[in-house]
């Protein structure tokens, strides 16, 4: 901090400050605010709030943020009040949409609190698109639309992501199917005995835009594993332990990190 002291009119930095600035580990936040190089801008009320009333930041002192498309900012803080924090951008980066993407399908439980779980992870994980998929044993679940989009947002951070992920409105699974025909890995992982199924190493390939469809608790019908396998799904075996449908989602998303790492 003593690198950047300044008088209290006084809100320039200079290039040996930042520079030093780039070094540290920096917070970083979500912002909805269009990112452009020398803008200054308010921060929303409660991103402002937890950065001056938690944090205790103060003027001088940097941040990062990001708006979810890709683009990095380094800002510093110009003015700070009790639920208010203005910043000025001095730095902005770009990165690409990560490749390959992972869709995943996942029928939800009813059990509100692993369905955030799962969101979570999965974003930390990288996953690009997450899709609740609705089948004939699906769960009655309420979409909790605001609160799930911020689980996700927390978890681009915490993973110092900058790409947000999509969790789009729960869709029907014959939709999906067709939605999704065109990707070049299509997976389905299931419980079914007496259909033939390839490990999930062998029948994941790197550098592939996938998408991976876990089932309810009460598994897949019949009808939609044959449903699937006529639009060209594999069936896959997620091992010997039978899987709750959330550890099984993030089983997939593990594997797909970590033969694209």
């Amino acid at each position: 901090k003593k690198n950047y002291k300044r008088k209290a009119n006084d809100t320039s930095i200079t290039a040996i400050d930042l520079s030093c600035l780039c070094m540290a580990s920096l917070p970083q936040f979500y912002t909805t605010v269009p990112l452009i190089l020398h803008q200054s801008f308010s921060l929303e009320q409660e991103t402002a709030k937890h950065i001056v009333q938690v944090l205790r930041m103060t003027i001088g002192e940097a941040i990062y943020l990001t708006d979810g498309k890709g683009t990095k900012a380094l800002v510093t803080i110009i003015g700070t009040s009790k639920k208010q924090c203005e910043v000025q951008i001095r730095e902005l980066t770009k990165t690409e949409t990560p490749h390959p993407k992972l869709y995943l399908g996942v029928a939800f439980t009813k059990n509100a609190s692993r369905n955030e779980w799962l969101l979570e992870k999965a974003v930390e994980l990288g996953v690009h698109t997450i899709l609740p998929i609705l089948t004939t044993r699906s769960e009655r679940i309420h979409f909790k639309e605001d609160r799930w989009n911020n689980i996700l947002i927390a978890a681009m951070l915490q993973s110092q992501q900058t790409h947000l992920a999509v969790l789009t409105s729960p869709i029907n699974f014959s939709k999906l199917l067709l939605e999704y025909e065109q990707l070049p890995q299509k997976l389905m992982a299931h419980c079914m005995g007496d259909a033939h199924k390839q490990p999930l190493k062998e029948a994941m390939k790197a550098d592939t835009d996938t998408i991976v469809l876990i089932g309810p608790e009460g598994d897949f019908t019949k009808e939609e594993i044959t449903m699937a396998a006529a639009q060209q799904f594999k069936n896959i075996d997620l091992g010997s332990n039978r899987l709750r449908t959330e550890t099984a989602a993030l089983a997939a998303c593990a594997y797909f990190k970590l033969i694209n790492s």
